[in-house]
């Protein structure tokens, strides 16, 4: 399967964690510089790359007079505002080298959710790419709050495979991929479609200056497959790891993805897009929309949790609590409260208006592959 996978590879997103490019908290220019070579070999065998890396707070939080990396978010948005610049500058002198070009694009989980600014974000990227130059993509640390933070370079680099419609997600460490229980001596070779490894992740395996560790990894690794982007985790210390990787090499740990491939659109509407609440149904319509995809009609609907707007994306909830499906909602909470049991030809007399039958239309629903799939 790992093969097969491999067999034809256009485009991959490589993400480089701190643990990689800083040591004891600070840049090292030899991994940059290691680094930068490796994926100069890939693109000159023809494949499109793009580096989602980390290092910013290693970068900067020295030129502040501190002797460790913050912990105080206003900290750490300083020392990101302060390092990316000088994160850029190590890998532009790296890859002149090879006459490659970079760009810098930093994105918010805001420009991933608005359809019209992931489009733009995705145009942006695809230009680059077709003019030979090489995007370095992180999140916007030094404006982001939590309400728009994406939250670590692992999910960015899978919603990144996402929003360039890539064909491999390489993500590098400073391990040799997922230990069963932590053992070393022991990895994970291959993890099956929509199977979590998580049970036998170390949970607290942080670097001195990273946001993630394994477990967000395999997060990472899993929400990339849900649409069908094979990812492989491995240890990025090593010397040529992301060449020997395409090349077939059986390092690290390889996640298959799943068989079933959503459209671009139905993968931001599952993927990009952050929850804003829940229908609850009945069990006849989880059997017509968990079976066979049809659209939600409020005569399915028992009941409505949260105080969302109409075209915010939703989970679709059955009568035991599983996650059937997430879609974007054509009613507000409010409205569906009012018209939740009701028959279709009621909405307009209930409302005083409608913007149709379905209170999710099938085209903007979908389904999940795990139906215990969390927001």
């Amino acid at each position: 399967m790992r093969q097969k996978c491999l067999e034809r590879l256009d485009r991959i997103v490589v993400k480089v964690g701190s643990a990689v490019l800083a040591g004891k908290g600070k840049l090292r220019r030899r991994a940059v510089e290691r680094l930068v070579a490796d994926l100069n070999t890939v693109r000159e065998a023809g494949i499109d790359v793009v580096l989602v890396s980390s290092g910013a707070v290693a970068s900067g939080f020295r030129k502040m007079g501190l002797a460790e990396p913050p912990r105080d978010v206003a900290y750490k948005q300083a020392a990101a505002a302060i390092g990316q610049p000088l994160l850029m500058v190590e890998y532009a002198a790296a890859f002149a080298k090879y006459k490659t070009h970079i760009g810098q694009v930093l994105l918010t989980a805001e420009d991933l959710e608005c359809r019209p600014r992931f489009l733009n974000a995705r145009h942006t990227l695809g230009v680059m790419l077709e003019r030979g130059v090489l995007p370095i993509v992180n999140e916007n640390d030094s404006v982001s709050t939590d309400e728009i933070k994406i939250g670590d370079n692992d999910h960015l680099s899978a919603l990144v495979a996402n929003l360039v419609s890539a064909d491999l997600l390489v993500m590098l460490t400073n391990v040799d991929g997922i230990y069963r229980d932590g053992n070393p001596t022991n990895v994970l070779s291959v993890i099956p479609s929509g199977r979590s490894p998580l049970k036998h992740v170390d949970h607290h395996d942080k670097s001195t200056t990273g946001v993630g560790g394994m477990a967000t990894k395999v997060e990472a690794a899993m929400l990339a497959g849900k649409w069908g982007v094979p990812t492989v985790v491995a240890n990025g210390t090593r010397s040529g790891i992301v060449e020997s990787i395409i090349g077939g090499s059986p390092k690290g740990t390889f996640f298959v993805p799943s068989p079933r491939k959503l459209s671009a659109r139905k993968r931001w509407i599952a993927f990009s897009l952050r929850t804003a609440g829940r229908i609850i149904i009945d069990r006849g319509a989880a059997r017509a929309v968990g079976a066979h995809g049809s659209s939600l009609l409020p005569s399915g609907i028992a009941d409505v949790d949260g105080n969302f707007a109409r075209g915010t994306q939703v989970q679709i909830v059955d009568h035991e609590g599983k996650v059937v499906a997430r879609g974007l909602t054509t009613y507000s909470a409010a409205e569906i409260e009012q018209i939740r049991g009701r028959r279709t030809k009621d909405i307009e007399s209930i409302l005083g208006y409608t913007y149709g039958d379905e209170v999710v239309h099938r085209s903007d629903l979908v389904l999940l592959d795990d139906p215990n799939e969390s927001a």
